[in-house]
């Protein structure tokens, strides 16, 4: 399954990552491709209790923008 995920700097350092598909699914890194391969990680964890529990296991339905704006 593909996620749409979306990577914040962290104010530490770092990444952190969410997952709009996925609520309370996050992750963290050092670089972008650290924290892109622990969010997968996680996605995977996350998954693994919904089936787990019987729940079922969301799409993602979401497609993430960014959006200029002037100030």
């Amino acid at each position: 399954m593909l996620y749409s995920v979306v990577v914040h700097t962290a104010e530490e350092g770092g990444f952190w990552v969410e997952v709009p598909a996925l609520p309370g699914c996050y992750s963290q890194g050092e670089s972008v491709e650290e924290s892109l391969k622990n969010v997968g990680e996680a996605i995977e964890l996350y998954l693994e209790v919904l089936r787990d529990e019987g729940r079922d296991v969301p799409k993602d339905a979401e497609v993430v923008y960014q959006v200029s704006v002037a100030v």
